[in-house]
């Protein structure tokens, strides 16, 4: 069996074949087995691939059909705790750390039935936005191994681009599972922040980082959404909101005609032209399904990569100041402590890591922090203020993933404030704690184009709604990467 009998499959189509005996778990398992191998050395997506153990399960595997997801594969990305397992957040200070226990959202997997397919690479704690800044290897986009597959959920993004599998766990703290999702043509949520608990995530900056889903289809992403969220005692971030409704998100032809608005901030210079024709062709699609569009200002959203790299900085400095060599990964001794710290710390951590460490030091530090952290903060406030105000008249923004589509391999590593800006589109609503829906829509030079809708708070079945529809209009789902196609 290969790949392509289920390339254009959602998880009904899986659980429909499994229950009715047209498929079996072992040659489901096996045909996602294979393919990862033989793909995997070209993508480079994954740090740990238990095959082995993948294939033991596939040989005991009986029939059920407890749930959708009940044994299906899923990938993690390797800064979420997995029970028994390494968790490197590609870096080698955590080179070998085993997890002592499971996240929260992958617990919630695991009382799904699902099949835990490895662990996906990352930048360094997420610090990046094309998986170049990881301490182990590249990954490489399935559309063009020649060029990046976004990051920091590069891994992620680009094993389910590839198909080896469908689903995976990435997590966002300013665009890092809707850019690398944006950039290899598959689907990505960044949920409300609370939606998802944290407990597991290995804290980057905490009052923005997040769980979020990438897979090929909406549907999917909505079911896996639905069950990693909820309150969590071990998360007081957590917020105590309805779960998500599967059966509103699949009525999305009965959907409201809502009103859609376009930030002008959003599509004037640094996007590409290709890709606004691609998005824009897009608007004149929905509006002859009735919807009515606007044009809106989030005029603070200037500020917001200045703000986010302030914000993250600071909270990065903080949260990994723990990695000093004496509880858990990486130990260089040294005559002293100070020596012993200082030792750990620069050989254990990427050159990426350490300039945000020290970015976010000094913001933090006697006589600046009013200056930058405490201002920072403010404006923040200005551009959750924005998003409000614009879902008074408006129901959902629809605005670009990514300036351009994925760029070459190396050709922004010698410019960080090139490669912050990728992350212009996705950065604000991050801020602002706000779900993101990233979908894949169109082409430019034979590379996916992105386009992401923002709601309101808890408003993910809005998105997943709307995401269905252009799902529908633009089933980009059903193009092959090359190396599937195998050109």
């Amino acid at each position: 069996m290969k790949i392509d009998t289920f390339w254009e499959w959602d998880l009904r189509d899986f659980r429909k074949a499994l229950d009715e005996g047209d498929l079996s778990y072992r040659d489901m398992i096996y045909t996602f087995l294979e393919h990862t191998l033989s793909l995997e050395p070209k993508v480079r997506a994954y740090l740990h691939f238990p095959a082995e153990k993948i294939k033991k399960y596939a040989k005991a595997k009986s029939h059920s059909s407890q749930n959708l997801l009940a044994g299906i594969p899923v990938a993690i990305k390797d800064n979420i705790c997995v029970q028994g397992f390494p968790t490197t957040c590609g870096s080698r200070i955590l080179e070998d750390f085993i997890a002592p226990y499971s996240a929260t959202a992958v617990r919630k997997l695991e009382d799904s039935g699902y099949l835990f397919f490895g662990k996906t690479n990352l930048d360094e704690f997420a610090m990046g936005s094309s998986t170049e800044n990881s301490a182990y290897q590249d990954t490489r986009n399935p559309w063009d191994l020649g060029c990046v597959p976004g990051g920091s959920s590069g891994g992620s993004a680009a094993c389910v681009g590839a198909g080896m599998p469908f689903w995976a766990l990435g997590s966002d703290t300013g665009g890092s599972v809707r850019q690398p999702a944006g950039l290899c043509g598959v689907v990505g949520m960044k949920p409300t922040y609370g939606r998802v608990s944290r407990y597991g995530l290995v804290a980057f900056a905490s009052s923005l980082d997040g769980i979020g889903v990438i897979t090929r289809r909406v549907f999917d992403n909505a079911v896996i959404l639905s069950i990693i969220s909820g309150c969590d005692p071990f998360d007081q971030t957590t917020a105590d909101v309805p779960p998500l409704t599967l059966k509103t998100i699949d009525e999305w032809e009965s959907q409201k005609k809502w009103r859609i608005g376009l930030p002008v901030e959003f599509f004037g210079e640094g996007l590409s032209q290709a890709s606004r024709d691609v998005i824009m062709n897009v608007v004149h699609e929905l509006e002859k399904y009735g919807f009515t569009f606007e044009e809106i200002s989030l005029p603070h959203s200037k500020y917001s990569v200045a703000v986010y790299y302030l914000i993250c900085t600071s909270e990065a400095s903080s949260n990994l100041a723990r990695y000093d060599g004496v509880r858990y990964g990486l130990r260089v001794t040294g005559r002293s402590f100070r020596e012993t710290y200082a030792k750990t710390r620069t050989k254990g951590f990427g050159e990426e890591v350490k300039r945000r460490i020290m970015l976010g030091t000094f913001s933090l530090s006697a006589g600046y922090y009013d200056a930058y952290y405490r201002t920072a903060n403010k404006a923040r406030t200005l551009i959750a203020q924005d998003f409000q105000k614009a879902f008074h008249k408006v129901d959902i923004i629809l605005c670009p993933v990514s300036p351009t589509p994925a760029w070459k391999l190396g050709e922004k590593l010698d410019d960080p404030l090139k490669m912050y800006l990728s992350d212009i589109y996705t950065i604000p609503s991050a801020l602002a704690g706000l779900p993101g829906l990233s979908l894949p829509v169109g082409f430019e030079n034979n590379l996916p184009v992105g386009l992401q809708l923002i709601g309101p708070h808890f408003q993910e079945e809005r998105l997943y709604q709307l995401g269905m529809l252009i799902e529908h209009i633009r089933p980009f789902y059903k193009h092959k990467p090359p190396i599937v196609r195998g050109d």
